[in-house]
């Protein structure tokens, strides 16, 4: 990998935008902020040549500080839920209140596992890794307001579903 050279603008950006872009992943909730803001120069040092716009590296390194807060927020949030099932649960109910909410728990996989492919991966996405809209929608593939129509669907038909298994 080439150094970087006099005048080729890496250390002119480097010392006017690091301490900026370290407080925009402080904000963003970074607990090892300078660290995402030096990865993300240095992804910027190795990509500089593929840019399509020089003139977007600020762009890029913004974007980038960005992506890396939300991996690792997202990161420590599946760690801290992992940790959570194996913790020893807390003061446990009464056996009818446990085999109540098991039940629920099963009606309601049920009821997710009998909607359509779609539906089922919108809502998996949304609200089990706790994707935004637009990155559901990248994920998928999809336009970000065919995401939304997905979950309303997705979350009427569970509603109506829940509440006919309740009535009888």
């Amino acid at each position: 990998m080439p150094l970087a050279r006099p005048g080729d603008g890496y250390e002119e950006l480097f010392t006017a935008h690091f301490w900026g872009l370290v407080r925009l992943a402080t904000l963003l909730g970074a607990d090892d902020a300078e660290d995402v803001v030096q990865d993300a120069f240095v992804r910027l040092h190795r990509r500089r040549r593929t840019l399509r716009d020089q003139n977007a590296s600020l762009a890029y390194l913004r974007s980038s500080v960005c992506n890396a807060c939300r991996s690792r927020l997202r990161h420590l949030r599946m760690a801290r839920r992992r940790h959570a099932q194996l913790a020893p649960p807390p003061d446990a109910g009464s056996a009818e209140h446990e085999v109540v909410r098991d039940e629920e728990v099963r009606a309601l996989l049920a009821a997710v596992a009998d909607l359509p492919g779609r539906q089922r991966e919108v809502l998996v996405l949304r609200y089990w890794l706790d994707l935004s809209e637009r990155e559901t929608a990248a994920t998928l593939g999809i336009a970000a307001g065919t995401v939304k129509a997905h979950t309303a669907r997705a979350i009427a038909a569970l509603g109506r579903r829940l509440k006919d298994e309740e009535a009888t």
